[in-house]
């Protein structure tokens, strides 16, 4: 089963082009200490300064223009100044994190990074296994990376999804991709769930290390070099990405484009990377650059968040598909999940 369920998605994902994210990446890999310099760290995206410019800042990556029918149209564009009236409206929102399944090169033990590596059998075994864990959490929007390993992740999740609707991945690389990737059916709107790659959600780029095997690169390096440049929070290795630097461009997206959704009581995904998440946790649980760096975060293992009252709270990691209570549902899911028993009885 898994494995043609692999080759389904094989299939799929090679159709979709990400040519200009990943000439971004080059960009990115070739002049990265300017890169960050100029548009990270001089703009403090981190800094809570930027508040008051928030209202000003749509989530352009899932605007669609008045004259077209899309999927898109599904998800707002809210800024995080114009979502109270919305929120008092919606007491509660959900923000599932997953971490994608194994991949290919992580089997084989070698430092990956940026370079976009598919899922291997098992990784995809624990995207499913994933999706059977949140499968009566409501998902209003998917955020993935660029790469193929967290996108394959959030859509083999939701094939377990009790609701049984089908994620779509937006392409506003274009005019002509969005004009093409037009939905005209209103029910079939309805049923979709709009999935949006962002490159700033991808996996920390490891510079030189990518390609590498670790343990290779722990003999000739010295052991105690590599474990500085993958756990240390502000030294990258070489022509590559901190975690600092990673965290930089991670949590402005999520501040910027994920979060007011939730504050307009979208429910919401992310599927995406080690690094990535971390980064994302360490804003959500307030972690110091110390905790931060000994956080651990399994594959294919879902956490879950509630926001509620403005504030971000934890609910934990399911030990098991079959363990309804695993989660300690709010009453808003408890709600959703009876929804779903009474309408699949």
């Amino acid at each position: 089963m898994a494995a043609e369920v692999y080759h389904q998605a094989i299939g799929a994902f090679q159709s979709n082009s990400y040519v200009n994210n990943f000439s971004h990446h080059q960009k990115l890999r070739n002049n990265l200490v300017k890169l960050v310099t100029k548009d990270f760290i001089s703009s403090n995206y981190l800094s809570r300064a930027r508040t008051s410019h928030y209202g000003q800042r749509n989530c352009s990556v899932i605007r669609s223009s008045a004259s077209q029918t899309s999927i898109v149209d599904i998800v707002s564009s809210p800024s995080r100044t114009n979502t109270t009236d919305t929120h008092k409206k919606s007491s509660e929102a959900a923000l599932i994190l997953i971490r994608h399944g194994e991949s290919l090169w992580n089997e084989k033990n070698l430092f990956t990074g940026c370079v976009d590596v598919p899922l291997s059998k098992k990784g995809i075994d624990e995207a499913i296994e994933a999706g059977k864990r949140i499968s009566s959490i409501p998902v209003d929007v998917i955020f993935t990376s660029a790469l193929i390993r967290a996108q394959m992740t959030a859509m083999l999740a939701m094939t377990q999804h009790r609701r049984r609707k089908v994620p779509i991945i937006m392409h506003n690389e274009s005019e002509q991709a969005k004009e093409w990737s037009q939905v005209f059916s209103e029910d079939t709107r309805k049923q979709s769930i709009p999935v949006i790659a962002a490159w700033q959600l991808n996996e920390r780029m490891y510079g030189e290390l990518q390609g590498l095997n670790k343990q290779e690169t722990a003999d000739k390096f010295g052991k105690e070099q590599v474990h500085e440049w993958r756990r240390s929070y502000d030294i990258p290795p070489p022509n590559g990405e901190s975690l600092e630097m990673c965290a930089q461009r991670a949590v402005a997206y999520f501040r910027d484009h994920i979060e007011p959704q939730l504050l307009s009581g979208k429910n919401v995904m992310i599927a995406a990377h080690g690094n990535s998440l971390r980064s994302i946790i360490m804003y959500l649980d307030k972690l110091t650059s110390q905790e931060v760096i000994s956080l651990e975060l399994s594959t294919g293992i879902p956490m879950l968040y509630i926001l509620k009252e403005g504030r971000f709270i934890r609910r934990g990691s399911p030990v098991g598909p079959t363990e309804a209570g695993v989660y300690a549902y709010t009453r808003d899911l408890a709600l959703y999940k009876q929804r779903l028993d009474d309408m699949f009885q």
